[in-house]
């Protein structure tokens, strides 16, 4: 698995090759959220910011590096939060005992405040680990949402009777403050454009898969089958509420578990709504 680890990372900028300057905010909103950040110049603060959420290796600012220059000229901005291990070891899940959904929403009003962005919707794109958070997320909060793509998640909470993490229902532990969501914001998240990327050579149960007869049942052994059950049941979820679905999955030939490659590839780029013809930096 690749990733840097921003958390050794006091640099303050950092510039990739494009020219696009990527800086480095250590204290924002309520739980002085540290972010990765890129502001294109000429900046259009009307679109939507793209929000990249990091996976197990915290690579919050390799991700703003590589995902700036793709979206600069369309004047879009790049927030990519730094979910560090002390303070928030389980982000993915959202809703444990620290935060990670309320830190993320005070950060963006900062954000907003500052005159980054003039909506309080996002585009939010999250690899392996930042993939189920980002999900979860859209669950809670779809009215943020305006576009969500999900790269490599390695699990899923569906949308049945099972307790959280793994369906919609409450569950018993007092550190978890997942509650069921409203008719209403169900079908403004089956109403979301939704897109699922997965490598095709992504099919390695290793140390960092959540395995068991129970969870495997549910949503397959591999990264790949879960991909593909969760999109399915999605759609059939969407379908059954009347909603025609917007959610597709998106193969990426030849890719296994590795952002920087499954970013490179083509079909990514064109999903990503990213410019295919710039090179990704180092």
């Amino acid at each position: 698995m690749k990733g840097d680890d921003d958390m050794l990372d006091h640099s303050g900028n950092h510039a990739p090759a494009s020219g696009c300057q990527v800086s480095r905010i250590a204290r924002l909103g309520t739980e002085n959220l540290c972010c990765w950040t890129s502001v294109p110049g000429p900046h259009n603060p009307e679109r939507p910011p793209l929000v990249a959420i990091h996976g197990l290796h915290r690579g919050a600012k390799q991700q703003a590096s590589l995902l700036a220059p793709q979206v600069a000229a369309s004047g879009q901005t790049v927030i990519a939060p730094l979910f560090d291990r002390d303070n928030w070891p389980d982000y993915q899940q959202v809703v444990r005992k620290r935060r990670a959904d309320l830190a993320l929403l005070s950060a963006l009003d900062d954000l907003a405040m500052a005159g980054v962005s003039r909506t309080d919707r996002v585009e939010l794109c999250g690899y392996s680990g930042g993939a189920q958070f980002a999900h979860r997320f859209a669950m809670l909060y779809p009215h943020r949402v305006a576009r969500l793509s999900l790269i490599a998640a390695g699990w899923y909470t569906f949308l049945d009777s099972k307790p959280f993490p793994y369906g919609l229902r409450a569950p018993k532990s007092r550190h978890t403050s997942w509650q069921p969501r409203s008719l209403g914001d169900l079908a403004t998240f089956l109403s979301l454009p939704i897109r699922v990327l997965i490598g095709t050579e992504d099919d390695v149960v290793d140390e960092n898969t959540r395995s068991g007869p129970e969870i495997d049942a549910q949503q397959g052994r591999t990264r790949r089958e879960r991909a593909a059950r969760w999109v399915s049941a999605i759609e059939d979820a969407a379908r059954l509420s009347g909603i025609r679905p917007n959610i597709k999955l998106i193969e990426l030939d030849g890719c296994g578990h590795d952002f920087r490659a499954c970013l490179a590839h083509p079909e990514a780029r064109r999903h990503l709504f990213l410019n295919p013809q710039i090179p990704l930096t180092r």
